[in-house]
């Protein structure tokens, strides 16, 4: 049995964790500033231990240029759009169920390196896990009912799963071939992604924010500097430790964190379906992300 380091596992469960922390500190931004400001608070601080990391790694480097479109797509899929949609559905929702539809990334990114990149076969297994996670997202969002789920926030959440599960399929494709390192790549997306916002979205009002310093230090520090630059470190050394299979199950911890976080601090109501909802979209998650058998396997059945 290979040996596993502590590191790497201490890595991996400090992931799930600032991940699953990420929606109530967005929530404690809806107040004071938009949900685009918000995403340009998080990416401002969220680039500094990302960049320091490629800076003392020797990953950065000018050669890379060349691939700026590459970059550019991904700072708009794995960053800019991703963490804006999560930011405006956040705003719209309770915490907990922001966190729970977070879990619908590995269904995103099945369905997009199936149909989108045709990356992976498609198999009955991803079927079933398909329907499964699509369940539990209706069961949540209940659009049958008069609930006081609001189905634009659920739509907004959707969309930001949708857009980074295409950046694993465009960076599979497009950008792991290069052999570009990974602390690059992210510096990269994440300062074009900022730079970009800071164009196109309405500053006017994001200094509201400065006057709450708590608050500030919360999205600044706990948002951005945390639960985005040092969540990429957090990956980097899980995925060097455990693999990148392993490292990816982070993300079935991130619901459960935002869950307790939402009912247990912030007294947000749950309900049996919303229990439900969560098993079944980790499920569906947890069947996409199962190993296919190798055809040697499967005849020595």
């Amino acid at each position: 049995m290979n040996h596993i380091s502590k590191p790497a596992i201490a890595a991996y469960i400090a992931l799930g964790v600032v991940w699953g922390t990420a929606f109530m500190f967005m929530q404690m931004a809806e107040p004071y500033i938009t949900a685009g400001q918000t995403t340009l608070v998080r990416l401002v601080f969220g680039i500094i231990p990302v960049l320091i990391f490629g800076l003392v790694t020797k990953a950065i480097r000018a050669e890379h240029v060349r691939y700026l479109h590459h970059f550019a797509v991904q700072g708009v899929l794995a960053a800019g759009f991703y963490y804006y949609a999560y930011a405006a559905g956040t705003y719209r929702l309770e915490s907990s169920v922001a966190g729970v539809l977070s879990g619908s990334i590995p269904i995103f990114a099945s369905i997009a390196a199936l149909l989108v990149f045709r990356t992976e076969r498609f198999t009955a297994r991803k079927l079933t896990g398909v329907v499964v996670g699509a369940a539990g997202v209706v069961m949540l969002a209940q659009p049958w009912s008069a609930t006081e789920i609001d189905l634009t926030g659920v739509l907004w959440m959707l969309l930001g799963s949708a857009s980074l599960g295409l950046s694993f399929g465009y960076a599979r494709r497009f950008i792991t071939p290069l052999g570009i390192p990974a602390a690059a790549t992210a510096t990269y997306q994440m300062v074009l992604a900022a730079a970009g916002l800071a164009i196109f979205i309405d500053l006017e009002g994001i200094t509201a924010i400065a006057e709450h310093p708590g608050v500030l230090l919360s999205v600044g520090l706990g948002l951005g500097m945390l639960g985005t630059g040092f969540a990429f470190v957090f990956y980097y050394v899980a995925v060097n430790g455990l693999g990148s299979l392993t490292a990816s199950t982070a993300t079935y911890i991130a619901p459960v964190v935002a869950l307790v976080i939402g009912v247990g601090l912030l007294s947000e109501p749950i309900t049996p379906i919303t229990i439900i909802a969560t098993v079944l979209i980790l499920a569906g998650a947890v069947v996409l992300q199962l190993p296919d058998r190798k055809p040697a396997e499967l005849a020595a059945r």
